[in-house]
This record gives structure tokens, C-alpha cells and sequence, in this order.
């Protein structure tokens, strides 16, 4: 059950994904066979992405937890080379203006349920209290205001701009935090306590690696995403 729960989660983050994607092409492109074609290479996009985080999961390479840190150089800087070269090349293209700007902010709600499924990883001996909301990860007390400010920005008569770029810039750094207290977590345990051990080698199995390499980096892609949004809004 807890397997599937990682799993369960990431398709339906997918697909949202994919549909956010297929609206911002829908409203953007006019051509039909346009229209299509981009959609299926956003489809191949994210099914390819997948494929790699299985392979990779599956193949025991990311359960070494020696240095170097095998799961930042192999899945997160990977998929943050492309959030930030994708979004700077159509920064300005029409597709992210044709996004509806609370619907955004609405996607960060997913990172409650991660972190409860966290907590039920740490029953398993699989991660450790430090990496969840008893230890030091407050991740859930940020992603618990995503819809309170997808709300906002949705009833607001003008965007409440300053809210949401100051909103993002917290998001991105509650997420900066995270990536150090895991790594710290595997690496330096015992900052943390003269008995805490360190994470369990079974986090490099798939699918406990979607986290890193899709679940976490897809709520980069969407914070970057809604900044830029936001930056070249015209009021």
C-alpha cells in the first residue's frame, strides 16, 4: 500500500500536469495539427521521464548511498537543467500567460499528502523522523496555504501579485531546505542527534525515488513557472 501510494500519486500528478499543459497549448495554438503534435511531445515528454525514474529505480544504482550523492547529479540537476532552460526559452511565449494564474498555486496542494505519506515511510524504517513534519521539514504547514491562495488569486478582481511572488519565493525555499535535510539526513546524520542513523538504503529503490525525481522537481517546474507567469504579466 505504501508502494502504491508513491505511485498512485505521481500518475495523478502527471496527468494534471498533462492537462494543465494541453489547456496552455489548446488556448495558445490555433492550428489543430499544431496542436496535437504538441500535446503527444508533451505526452512522450513526461512518459520518458518516467521511464528513466523506473529504469534508474529499479536497477539497485541509487541504494549505494556512498558519496557522491547519487540522487542529485542522476535525478534532481537533471530535472532542474531542464526546468530552468525550458522555461527561459518560451519565457515569453503565450502558452504560460494562457494558464490560469490560481490554478498554479492550487498544484503545491499535492506536497500535504506527500508528507503524510512520509510520515507512514518512517513506520516502515524507511526514513527517519527527521526528514518529516516531527522533524525538521515543514513542508506541510506551507503546502496546506496552497489553496488558500489559489483562492485568492481566483476571487481577486486583479492578480494579487506581490502575494504570489512572495508566496513562490517561500515555496522554493522550504523546498532548498528539504533538499539539504535529506542529504544531510543520508550524509550527516548525526548532526542531528548522537543516535540517529541514517536513511535507509531502500529509498533508492523505485518507487520512493519518484520523489526526488518527479514529485519534488515538478513542484520546482510549477514554482518557476508561476514566477515568470507573474513577471511578465500586464496589469
Amino acid at each position: 500500500m505504501l508502494k502504491l501510494a508513491y505511485i498512485a500519486l505521481s500518475i495523478v500528478m502527471a496527468i494534471i500536469l498533462y492537462l494543465i499543459g494541453s489547456y496552455a497549448i489548446i488556448k495558445s495554438t490555433t492550428d489543430p495539427k499544431s496542436q496535437t503534435k504538441l500535446k503527444r511531445r508533451l505526452l512522450l515528454g513526461l512518459l520518458l521521464w518516467h521511464l528513466y525514474i523506473f529504469l534508474l529505480g529499479s536497477s539497485g544504482f541509487l541504494v549505494d548511498l556512498s558519496f557522491p550523492p547519487k540522487f542529485a547529479l542522476m535525478l534532481i540537476l537533471p530535472a532542474f537543467i531542464f526546468t530552468g532552460s525550458f522555461l527561459y526559452i518560451h519565457r515569453k511565449s503565450n502558452w504560460i500567460q494562457s494558464i490560469p494564474y490560481h490554478w498554479l498555486p492550487a498544484y503545491q496542494s499535492f506536497r500535504v499528502i506527500i508528507e503524510t505519506i512520509f510520515v507512514f515511510t518512517v513506520l516502515a524504517g524507511i526514513l527517519n523522523e527527521t526528514v518529516t513534519i516531527k522533524g525538521y521539514n515543514y513542508d506541510m504547514v506551507f503546502a496546506s496555504t496552497a489553496l488558500i491562495v489559489a483562492f485568492i488569486a481566483y476571487r481577486a478582481k486583479s492578480i494579487p501579485k506581490k502575494l504570489l511572488l512572495i508566496w513562490n519565493y517561500i515555496g522554493l525555499g522550504v523546498i532548498a531546505i528539504i533538499i539539504v535535510l535529506f542529504q544531510t539526513a543520508i550524509y550527516l546524520p548525526e548532526i542531528y542527534g548522537p543516535n540517529m542513523t541514517s536513511l535507509s538504503p531502500d529509498i533508492g529503490w523505485y518507487p520512493y525515488v519518484l520523489v526526488p525525481g518527479f514529485l519534488m522537481p515538478s513542484a520546482v517546474f510549477i514554482h518557476v513557472l508561476s514566477l515568470i507567469q507573474l513577471k511578465y504579466y500586464e496589469s
